[in-house]
């Protein structure tokens, strides 16, 4: 009983420093400026393969030509190692250098379309593979740094 009694008091304890906290930003923790835009995809565990394939002739050339021309910051792809397990198993983040980058352009978009090109325009046309993922999640996301 006394076990009980315990643990429950130190549960109750818990919640109240939890209830009690409020942290202040920019006191006691930072905000970056930099953006990280997450996109969840739940893949047919036996396809990831095929999913990655077809991502290195679309998102990755699309990434890299935006890299490329100072539209975005970086791109990486996580991939689950227990691929039946959770709402998703593959990640695809790319990051920006702030929220300025996510404005609408024609400058910026012919820059894209001239550095990724007619050729990587029609293949991705044909490679879209959403017989074999489903799209779970998209996120835009800011690092906290807890001071």
């Amino acid at each position: 009983m006394k076990t009980k009694t315990l643990i429950a008091s130190l549960a109750l304890v818990s919640f109240s420093f939890n209830a009690s906290a409020d942290l202040k930003p920019w006191t006691d923790y930072d905000i970056e400026g930099e953006l990280s835009n997450v996109t969840t995809v739940k893949v047919d565990s036996n396809m990831i393969d095929k999913y990655l394939e077809g991502l290195r002739d679309t998102w990755i050339t699309g990434s890299e030509a935006a890299k490329a021309v100072g539209q975005i910051k970086d791109y990486a792809i996580y991939v689950s190692q227990l691929p039946n397990s959770g709402q998703f198993n593959v990640v695809l983040v790319t990051t920006l250098e702030s929220a300025g980058d996510l404005q609408p352009s024609m400058e910026n978009y012919n820059a894209f379309m001239k550095q990724w090109g007619k050729e990587n325009e029609k293949r991705t046309e044909k490679i879209v593979h959403p017989e074999i993922r489903e799209i779970t999640g998209e996120y835009l996301m800011r690092k906290v740094t807890i001071k």
